[in-house]
C-alpha cells in the first residue's frame, strides 16, 4: 500500500508539473532538461502557484498543512506561491454540507432540527482537517460547529506510515540522518495529530487557554459548548472579526498596527514561559483582530507544551541571547544536555556568534528567522547537536510568529519587545516570588517526602549506572542549586534584616529601662 502511495505521489507532482519546479535550482539543471525531453508533451496554462495549490489539495490533509506553514514564509518562497498557498489555510475544498448534516444526525441520534435553531449547511471555512459550520443554539447564543471531514483518519494514518517508513530509512542507512532524530521527531507530530483528530481534546485545548488569558486583555478565547461536543464535532462560541492577514482593512479600522505586532509577540513569550502551553499552529487562517484591537484565536489542533526545565533553559538562552552573553548560550546548551558533554564550550561560543551576531540592531525586515535557523542546524551538525523533539512545535511556532510580525509591522523590533517580558519572567521565577510561588505549590510535597529522602537516595545510587539517568538528575540538581542558592541568600539576607532589628530594638529598650 505505501509503495502505491509513493507511486501516486509521484504522478500528482508530474501531473501539475511540479517536477519543474522541484528542479529549478541551476545545480540540477541537466535533471530539468532531461525532465522536459522525457515530458515533452505536456503543456502548462495554469499558474505555478495555482497548480502546487492543487497538487497539494489532492495530495491530502498533510501535504495541505505543509503548504500552510509554507505561506507564512515569505521570506523563503516567491510572493506569487505565497499568495496562493495562503488560501489553503481556510479555503479548501469542503465536503458537502448534506454530508455534515449526516454526521452530526449520526452523533447526536436525532434531527439537526432539534439540536440547532438554525444551521447554515454552506460551511464558513473549510481546512485540511475538518469544516466549520454557523449555528444558532436552542438556548439562544451563535454558535460555531467544527466537523471532521469523513475518513479523515484513514488518509492521515496512510501517509504517516509513510513517513515513519521513510524516517527509518534515513536513520537507518544515513548516519547523518541520526543526529535529527528522525524517528522521534515524526513520532512527535504523529502525537500532535492524533490529538488534532480528537476534537474533544481541540475543546480542552482551548478551554485551557480561554482560562490561561481569562483576563482577555491581548488575547480573546471563544466558549467551548461542552454539552454539543463530541470526539468529531466541536461546538464553541461564535467569534467576529478580521483576519489578521487583510492589514489595509485593519488600519482602515483604527487599529494601531505596531501595537498589534507587539502585542502578538507578548502573547507567545507569555504562553511559552508563563503557562508552558502554547498555541502550535499560528498561521493567518486561525487568527483574527477583535475591533478593539485584541486578537482572537481559533482552531486549538496543535498545542505545544514544555516542562519547567525546558521552559527554564529556553529563558536562560534567550536572556543570554538578547544580552549577547554567547558564552552563557554555550554553557546552557551543555548543561541541558543538548550538545555532547565533551564540547568545547569556547569554540560552540564562537560558533553561535558568527551565526547571531550579524542580527543583532536590525528590524524584523531586515531578518530571516529561517535562515539564521539554517545557519544554527550547520552549526549543530558540527558539534554533533541532536535535535529535541518536544522542541520541534516551538521552532514552527516561532517562524510563524515572524512570519505574522513581519507583514503586521516590517520595523518590528523583536529583540527589545520580548527582553522585557522575558528579564520580569526570570524574576519572578528566581526572586523572592519564585520562592513564594515554590513554597506554596511544593510545600506540601516537601513534608511528605521527607521521611521518604533515604529510600530515594539510595534507589538513585543503586541506579547510578544508568548513564543517561545520571545525566538527567545531575541537570535537575543543577537548575535546583541555582534556584536554592539564591532563595538561601535571600533567606539569610531576611533572617539578618529581621535579626539586626530585633538587636536594636532591645538596644532601645535597654536604653530606656529605668536604673535601679
Amino acid at each position: 500500500m505505501r509503495i502505491w502511495r509513493v507511486v501516486f505521489i509521484v504522478f500528482i507532482l508530474l501531473r501539475y508539473g511540479l517536477d519543474e519546479l522541484i528542479l529549478s535550482h541551476d545545480r540540477l539543471g541537466a535533471l530539468r532538461h532531461l525532465s522536459r525531453a522525457f515530458f515533452f508533451w505536456r503543456r502548462f496554462s495554469t499558474p505555478r502557484a495555482v497548480r502546487l495549490r492543487l497538487a497539494l489539495e489532492q495530495l491530502g490533509p498533510i501535504f495541505v498543512k505543509f503548504g500552510q506553514a509554507l505561506s507564512t514564509r515569505r521570506d523563503l518562497i516567491p510572493p506569487d506561491i505565497a499568495d496562493e498557498l495562503a488560501r489553503l489555510q481556510d479555503q479548501v475544498p469542503p465536503f458537502p454540507g448534506a454530508q455534515a448534516i449526516e454526521i452530526l444526525e449520526k452523533i447526536y441520534g436525532r434531527p439537526v432540527s432539534e439540536v440547532f435553531a438554525e444551521f447554515d449547511i454552506t460551511p464558513i471555512a473549510s481546512a485540511s482537517v475538518a469544516q466549520v459550520h454557523f449555528a444558532v443554539l436552542k438556548e439562544g447564543p451563535k454558535a460555531a460547529v467544527k466537523i471532521l471531514r469523513p475518513d479523515v483518519h484513514r488518509i492521515i494514518a496512510r501517509d504517516v506510515a509513510l513517513m515513519r517508513t521513510l524516517a527509518q530509512l534515513f536513520e537507518r542507512w544515513i548516519k547523518e540522518a541520526r543526529r535529527l532524530r528522525p524517528v522521534e521527531v515524526v513520532a512527535e507530530f504523529e502525537k500532535h495529530l492524533a490529538d488534532e483528530l480528537d476534537l474533544m481534546v481541540e475543546a480542552s485545548n482551548a478551554s485551557q487557554l480561554r482560562r490561561n488569558f481569562s483576563d482577555r486583555r491581548l488575547l480573546i478565547i471563544p466558549e467551548v459548548y461542552w454539552d454539543y461536543c463530541d470526539t468529531r464535532v466541536m461546538v464553541m462560541e461564535r467569534m467576529s472579526g478580521t483576519p489578521i492577514s487583510q492589514v489595509t482593512r485593519l488600519r482602515e479600522m483604527g487599529v494601531d498596527i505596531p501595537k498589534l505586532a507587539r502585542d502578538g509577540v507578548e502573547i507567545f513569550f507569555t504562553q511559552v514561559f508563563r503557562d508552558g502551553f502554547f498555541h502550535a499552529d499560528m498561521h493567518p487562517g486561525n487568527i483574527q483582530v477583535a475591533e478593539d484591537g485584541r486578537y482572537i484565536g481559533l482552531d486549538f489542533g496543535i498545542i505545544g507544551t514544555l516542562t519547567a526545565e525546558d521552559k527554564n533553559y529556553l529563558a536562560q538562552n534567550f536572556l543570554a541571547f538578547f544580552q549577547r552573553d554567547y558564552q552563557r548560550v554555550a554553557q546552557a546548551h551543555i548543561e541541558a544536555g543538548w550538545v555532547p558533554a565533551h564540547t568545547r564550550a569556547n569554540e560552540f561560543e564562537s560558533a553561535i556568534r558568527s551565526v547571531c551576531e550579524p542580527i543583532f540592531d536590525k528590524p524584523l525586515r531586515e531578518i530571516s528567522f529561517g535562515k539564521v535557523l539554517l545557519r544554527l542546524f550547520q552549526v549543530s551538525r558540527r558539534f554533533q547537536m541532536e535535535i529535541q523533539p518536544q522542541l520541534v512545535l516551538l521552532q514552527k511556532t516561532l517562524l510563524n510568529v515572524e512570519g505574522l510580525g513581519r507583514d503586521l509591522d516590517p520595523d518590528l523590533d523583536l529583540w527589545k519587545t520580548a527582553k522585557p517580558f522575558l528579564e520580569r519572567w526570570m524574576s519572578e521565577q528566581v526572586g523572592w516570588r519564585g520562592l513564594l510561588k515554590a513554597i506554596r505549590r511544593e510545600g506540601g510535597q516537601w513534608v511528605t517526602l521527607a521521611p521518604e529522602l533515604p529510600r530515594l537516595v539510595h534507589r538513585a545510587l543503586t541506579e547510578g549506572n544508568d548513564q543517561k539517568f545520571l545525566a538527567t538528575e545531575v541537570t535537575k540538581l543543577r537548575l535546583q542549586q541555582r534556584q536554592t542558592q539564591r532563595w538561601l541568600v535571600l533567606l539569610i539576607a531576611g533572617m539578618g534584616l529581621v535579626t539586626g532589628i530585633l538587636v536594636a530594638l532591645a538596644w532601645l529598650l535597654w536604653l530606656d529601662a529605668p536604673v535601679n
